[in-house]
Order: structure tokens, then C-alpha cells, then sequence
């Protein structure tokens, strides 16, 4: 059955504004649509797809594991997944591992967690989670409404309570804020929706010191910056602190649908047998890849190469824009970065977007004002390179039009 972009206006939700190209296949940092023509790929799935398309070891794995045993339910466990659980505790601070298919279920497992946690603790009352404004957490309801958009939780009826929002960032207002009442805070490392602003060493101090003194458990959503996308395994490794749960996903299955919520111990036996669970959650499937994109990136070479094509992207982008003038700020860690526009091209980052596809380039934006860019971590240099000619060559156009 042939398809084209009109069948998307004709049969699906409109939730989305897809563009008009239909990507077909890919390889490496390569992509190709219906009519063959080729893109460089600087978005990898919204920082999803970490090692690129069809990675070899990753194509080996799930065609391997396909003829074993694709799924069970939660009434039994499977290898993969305790292998992989295994290899996150390993690498982390944490001991237990709750498997999910996508970034918001695994924030709302830790955030209800948390608060069950709390219950059984401290008993009723204690029940507040504080969050930072332009947040992103997911698209349950309550993974948006704690997200720090109204935007994004506006308009669906009345919204979950107990939840209360701060600028990221600033120390004092989170201070007057919590109280004993506060059963978690949740924070992203690095904003990635909300603009790609990296949170403050002594901010992160503050927040962990205030969350002790209160007996507030300390989220890190690390669905975006997780998975060596800043150039540590967790962003949280090159910080002075831990969190008490940590939410992964996104780069987890390097494009195959899974999530992990992580937790202490003592943390987890509040989740008792029945109060959480997910019906592909550890699927045999999904974990077998994520073990793969586990063992190549935690590895301290291959990070080591994600922050050295970092400088060269930023190197690029600078380039860009001592020709351009177009960006007020480069910013970011990395393979997680934006590029701000000027307050003269305010509200343009989309339309820059889309020029640059016209170029066969692929890549993000965060906001109206920021183009983000979060390539394959193994991205080739000449496809760093090549995509930076284009994105050049486009904005050259966009300006001239």
C-alpha cells in the first residue's frame, strides 16, 4: 500500500505537524526519505536514537533475541531484563530497578513513588512535589502538570493537586518554598524542552542539602540527558551529589521503546507487590538492546569521544554565527546543546528548522527561540561537519528570502 504526507491530515489524530517528507530508512547518522533524497541527521529521534540508525550490534541483538522470546507478562521475569537491571545498578547509585516503555511512565512511577514512599514514612499530609518552571516531565496528566508549562497542561479539566513550581535555578525561592509538607523535588540536569539551560553546581548543592533537611526525596529526570548525552553515563556523575530516584529513557533503547525509573533500596520496598506496574514494562525485547547501548556507552573512551565532538559542534556553531550574527547564545553539554537566536529573529527557530531540512539537514528546536541540536552520540566528524555547511547554507538562504 503506498502512502504519502496527505494520508497523515486524513487518518491520524492531529496532535502532530509532521513535516512533508516521510523518512524511510537509515543508517549511521544518515537518512533517506520516499523520494531518496538524503539528510544528516542532528536530532536522532529528539536525542533518542544514541547510536544512530540500524546500528550493526544493535540490528544483531534484536534479531537474535526475536527468535527466542519476545514477551511475558509480569507474573514471570526474563534474562535481559534482570542483566540490564543489573548493569544500570551497577553503574549508578542505585540498587533497584523499575522497568517502563517511555520517559513519562517512568516519571510517574518515581513520582508516585515518592509520594507512597512519604506515606508510609512520614503519614499523611506530607504530599507536595516541587518543580521548576519551563520543566518538561512527560504527557500523562500528571507527569505535565508537574512539568513547569501550562501550556502543555492547560485546558484537560481540573489538574492534580500539591504541586507547586519555582524558577530553576534560583536557590531562594525554592528555599522559601519547601517545608516539611515537600515529599519530592523533581529537576532535569539540563533543561532540554524548556531551552536547553544547564543547572547551577550550587544550585544542585542547595536543592540536595534543603531535600535531607526536610526529608524530601530528590528526583533527577534524566529521560534527555541520560545515557552519555551529556558526556558522563548520568549527568549527575559530574556533580557533587546523588539523587535518591533517578528516570531514564529516551536513549536507553537507542530508538527501541524502553524506560527505567532507579531507586535506593529503601526507597523501593515502598512499592509493594501490586501499587505500580506496566504490561511491557522489562520487555525481553527491549532490554536486550538497551543492554548493548549500555555496554558501548558506558565506556569511558566512548564518552570521552561524545565531549570531544562536542567542542567541535559548539567550534562550528560559533563559526556560524561570527558570519551570521543570528545567535545571542551557544550553550549546552555535550551532545545536548541550542543555540539561542538574537532578539532580532525572536520566534524564528522553527522556520530555520524547516529551511534547513529543505537543505537535507534534520534538526530541533527547544521553544521558538533556540535551535537543539542532539545528533547520534557516534556521529562521524564529517557528518558534523557536512550538516554544519548545510545548517549554514540554509540560514543563508532564510536570511536573504
Amino acid at each position: 500500500m503506498n502512502v504519502t504526507r496527505v494520508d497523515f491530515d486524513n487518518v491520524m489524530v492531529p496532535n502532530y505537524a509532521p513535516a512533508a517528507m516521510i523518512p524511510v530508512r537509515g543508517q549511521g547518522s544518515r537518512v533517506w526519505d520516499q523520494n531518496d533524497n538524503e539528510y544528516i541527521d542532528f536530532a536522532a529521534g529528539i536525542a533518542v536514537s544514541c547510536l544512530g540508525h540500524c546500528y550493526p550490534p544493535l540490528v544483531k541483538t534484536l534479531q537474535a533475541q526475536s527468535q527466542k522470546l519476545w514477551h511475558v507478562s509480569n507474573l514471570l521475569t526474563n534474562e535481559p531484563a534482570l542483566r540490564l537491571a543489573k548493569k544500570l545498578t551497577n553503574a549508578t547509585f542505585a540498587d533497584k530497578v523499575f522497568f517502563a516503555n517511555s520517559g513519562a511512565e517512568a516519571n510517574e512511577a518515581a513520582l508516585k513513588l515518592a509520594r507512597r514512599y512519604a506515606h508510609d514514612k512520614f503519614g499523611e499530609g506530607k504530599d507536595q512535589i516541587i518543580a521548576f518552571n519551563q520543566g518538561f516531565h512527560g504527557r500523562t496528566f500528571f507527569t505535565v502538570t508537574v512539568g513547569g508549562q501550562s501550556t502543555y497542561s492547560d485546558g484537560f479539566g481540573p489538574k492534580p493537586g500539591a504541586i507547586e513550581h519555582v524558577d530553576f535555578n534560583d536557590l531562594n525561592a525554592f528555599e522559601a518554598l519547601i517545608s516539611d509538607k515537600t515529599c519530592a523535588v523533581i529537576v532535569e540536569p539540563l533543561q532540554g524542552e524548556g531551552g536547553i539551560h544547564a543547572s547551577n553546581q550550587q544550585f544542585l548543592i542547595g536543592v540536595r542539602a534543603l531535600c535531607d533537611k526536610y526529608n524530601a526525596l530528590l528526583i533527577f529526570d534524566e529521560v534527555q540527558t541520560g545515557v552519555g548525552r551529556t558526556g558522563s553515563f548520568y549527568a549527575y556523575q559530574h556533580t557533587d551529589i546523588k539523587p535518591d530516584i533517578l528516570t531514564s529513557a529516551k536513549g536507553l533503547g537507542a530508538g527501541f521503546p524502553i524506560a527505567a525509573m532507579l531507586t535506593t533500596a529503601t526507597i523501593a520496598d515502598s512499592f509493594t507487590v501490586g501499587t505500580h506496574g506496566s504490561t511491557y514494562g522489562g520487555n525481553p525485547l527491549a532490554c536486550s538492546v538497551a543492554e548493548v547501548v549500555v555496554d558501548t556507552v558506558n565506556d569511558e573512551v566512548f564518552l570521552a569521544q561524545v565531549k570531544a565532538k562536542s567542542t567541535i559542534f559548539q567550534d562550528a556553531l560559533t563559526e556560524i554565527n561570527n558570519q551570521y550574527a543570528i545567535f545571542s547564545d551557544i550553550r549546552g553539554e555535550g551532545l545536548l546543546l541550542g543555540a539561542e537566536l538574537t532578539e532580532q529573529y525572536q520566534g524564528q527557530a522553527i522556520a530555520i528548522m524547516r529551511q534547513a531540512a529543505q537543505e537535507g539537514l534534520l534538526l530541533l528546536v527547544a521553544g521558538a527561540n533556540v535551535l537543539r541540536f542532539t545528533p547520534a552520540l557516534n556521529i562521524p566528524e564529517e557528518d558534523i561537519h557536512a550538516g554544519m555547511k548545510k545548517l549554514s547554507l540554509a540560514i543563508e538562504k532564510w536570511l536573504s528570502a
